[in-house]
């Protein structure tokens, strides 16, 4: 899509739809004051009416709500109804006047994301190409009328929104298409396109001679050959060099310890930490950011066979622990273990992880907030701010000797899981932080905001979560060109 600042008159602008947003209580734009139908107009929040103020003219009137409880998230949602409105009339350029507001950088960008994320489709297995039933023109131009926008914000949450989106494409392509090797792919493909990146892809035999027994482990009862990609950008910059690290389980059956039937369909969605942090590290290549940067995917499908790692087995990490693997279906740790101690060799110095990774973190906090545990203070705030200001919360828990005490194995140094049914997402931040080798680290559990959220603007399905926190992360953190 297209963006497009402009200082033009709304009422002459020749966008197939234009919107325009309404507080409650207060009246419209001069210019729809004679429009046919103004009278129906309401301003409560999410409402919408059509006007037709000339020959050929549309427009799209958006209850904002109270002018008091505005603020960007409000703004996505009504981009993204707008977006709906849009292609159910086949409009192929879109125009929002931005209301006016203390952070209108940020409500432009804002609307901007809304409307990017809002046009999501995925329908490449219907015959008829329209798999959501909801036909119509895609948005090819998008221009904020009185935008307000010197740092470029909606400029940004436009690369960022688009990455998201690809992220959940990848996150809803089947497993038996986004295998192991189709990551792989995708990941060279994005270093083919940025001359800033570089990419190392680590096989089964260089993990064997590393000695990362997590990835191995999980990939064991797998016919498809497990991976390590590490990209490294290089954006120049004195900040200390950013890490992301993104579990990325193509298919989790649970192995030996095998799931219920009824949870293995959207068990494809199990590599959604890699598919956003593959993402966002294109995003932040695109906008080139100011920005050292090593991102970390460990790509494995999880799987019972005979050669499938048993409960019980024990496994030696990269970083020299040894583990009693009592749930085969606890693998994501296990990954991740070993490909947070290589980030944290490669350099990385401030290290985020990013994992849909326990089922107790959807019972804590829904599908609202993901987890986040950190080994910082500072840097746990810088994450959550992030999130905060594109709309990706994060609820920070806690971490305390006494999780860490429940990690320790019987014939082991560890247990990737435990015995009693207590504190399931900090037990596994609590097993992750012991791989962290000194680095500050902040951990993101997405297993409740990875899909089926239900915005108005991600609505049901892969919701991309992370790409937009992870930019906006290295964003804050990039020294200003």
């Amino acid at each position: 899509m297209r963006l497009e600042l402009s200082d033009s008159d709304p009422a002459s602008t020749a966008a197939d739809l234009l919107c325009t947003g309404l507080f409650a209580g207060e009246a419209p734009p001069a210019w729809l004051a004679a429009a046919e139908g103004i009278d129906d107009v309401r301003a409560a929040a999410k409402e919408l009416t059509v006007l037709r103020p000339g020959p050929g003219r549309r427009v799209l009137v958006v209850g904002l709500g109270d002018r008091d409880e505005f603020d960007p998230e409000r703004a996505r949602v009504a981009a993204a109804l707008a977006a709906r409105q849009a292609r159910r009339f086949d409009a192929g350029t879109l125009a929002w006047v931005v209301p006016e507001h203390p952070r209108k950088a940020s409500i432009g960008a804002a609307l901007t994301a809304g409307t990017v994320l809002a046009g999501f489709r995925f329908d490449r297995f219907k015959r008829d190409g329209n798999g959501d039933g909801d036909a119509g023109t895609a948005i090819a131009t998008l221009t904020l009328l009185g935008a307000d926008d010197p740092g470029g914000y909606a400029a940004t949450a436009l690369v960022a929104a688009e990455a998201a989106n690809r992220a959940r494409d990848l996150q809803t392509l089947p497993a038996n298409v986004a295998d192991p090797a189709f990551v792989v792919a995708r990941a060279r493909e994005i270093a083919a396109a940025h001359e800033s990146i570089a990419i190392e892809v680590l096989g089964p035999d260089e993990l064997e001679r590393e000695g990362m027994g997590g990835i191995l482990a999980v990939a064991a009862g797998s016919a498809t050959d497990p991976a390590l990609i590490v990209l490294r950008y290089a954006g120049g910059g004195s900040a200390p060099r950013l890490g992301l690290v993104g579990k990325t389980v193509t298919f989790d059956s649970g192995g030996i310890s095998l799931k219920p039937p009824a949870s293995m369909p959207d068990m494809k969605m199990d590599m959604s930490g890699g598919a956003a942090v593959l993402e966002a590290t294109a995003a932040i290549a695109e906008l080139g950011l100011a920005v050292e940067l090593t991102a970390v995917l460990p790509v494995v499908e999880n799987m019972p066979s005979g050669t499938a790692t048993r409960p019980g087995d024990v496994i030696t990490q990269l970083n020299g622990l040894t583990v009693e693997v009592n749930n085969t279906d606890a693998e994501g740790r296990l990954i991740l273990a070993d490909a947070i101690t290589w980030c944290a060799r490669q350099g990385a110095e401030r290290i985020v992880d990013i994992a849909t990774l326990t089922g107790a973190v959807v019972v804590a906090l829904g599908s609202t907030y993901a987890g986040l545990t950190a080994n910082d203070d500072e840097w746990a705030a810088e994450v959550a701010t992030a999130g905060e200001i594109v709309g990706e919360l994060a609820w920070r828990l806690p971490l305390h000797h006494e999780y860490t005490e429940l990690t320790r194995g019987r014939i082991a140094d560890l247990s990737n899981s435990g015995s009693k049914r207590k504190a399931g997402t900090l037990y596994a931040a609590a097993y992750l932080e012991q791989f962290t080798e000194g680095a500050t680290w902040a951990h993101l559990d997405i297993a409740g905001t990875a899909w089926d959220v239900g915005r108005e603007y991600v609505g049901k399905g892969a919701s991309g979560y992370g790409v937009r926190l992870l930019v906006e992360l290295a964003r804050r953190h990039a020294e200003p060109r």
